[in-house]
């Protein structure tokens, strides 16, 4: 469609989309271009509402062009049964690996959510893999994703038969997802620093981590507050 598109013609839309839609099409089936083929399955899913079709658009991006994108949306369709594919944890943690090792956009959280899945067993027979788990999350947490470095900073905090206790890096995970804005991480390090434990106790450091968790929790606040006023 030559020049701009007026959004509040209804037909000029509809046009536009389809036009797009078409590209879409082109790009992946024709070009044989794997970015073409995650747009199409964001056109089909967010656009056209059919999952099932997205699904398959997923399911050919990943498996035959192991793009990154597209493996993590696939594993999480795997997780909910979304678009019909079977609910399959080892299907989609085998997706998130993938993901994972490609790097990308979703890279850090395919890594974390292979962490979730390797420390909750249910992909291993019910054995929860702590080890593999650490490394996947350290993994993310390398790559600046919040929810990967405190869960590392609450495996070596709390400890177990398959990692031994550390406070010196409990505090350590807890104070970098805290600078990467994790409210909880701040209140753990805040207490941590508060009672001594795992390091030489600092009643300024403790009260400096707890207004850092205030403040982020009051962020938190005011953003849920924008979102429901819209």
């Amino acid at each position: 469609m030559a020049g701009l598109v007026d959004f509040k013609n209804e037909e000029e839309v509809k046009e536009f989309l389809d036009n797009l839609g078409t590209e879409y099409y082109y790009q992946c089936h024709r070009e044989k271009d794997a970015d073409g083929c995650h747009r199409l399955a964001e056109y089909l899913e967010n656009i056209k509402k059919n999952f099932e079709a997205t699904a398959k658009v997923l399911t050919f991006n990943c498996e035959q062009n192991s793009h990154s994108e597209s493996c993590y949306k696939l594993g999480a369709y795997h997780i909910t049964g979304k678009g019909g594919v079977p609910i399959d944890l080892k299907t989609a943690y085998s997706c998130f690996i993938k993901s994972c090792g490609k790097g990308g956009k979703k890279s850090a959280d395919s890594c974390h959510n292979v962490g979730l899945l390797a420390q909750d067993g249910r992909v291993n027979d019910e054995k929860p893999d702590l080890h593999l788990a650490r490394d996947y999350y350290t993994k993310a947490c390398d790559d600046k994703f919040a929810p990967s470095c405190f869960n590392l900073s609450t495996m070596y905090l709390e400890g177990s038969p398959g990692l031994a206790k550390d406070m010196k890096r409990a505090l350590h995970f807890s104070e970098k997802a805290c600078e990467l804005g994790h409210i909880w991480a701040c209140a753990n390090a805040s207490r941590m620093y508060k009672l001594g434990d795992g390091v030489k106790r600092d009643d300024a450091k403790a009260e400096t981590l707890k207004n850092r968790a205030k403040d982020l929790h009051q962020k938190q606040r005011e953003a849920k507050e924008i979102t429901f006023g819209v």
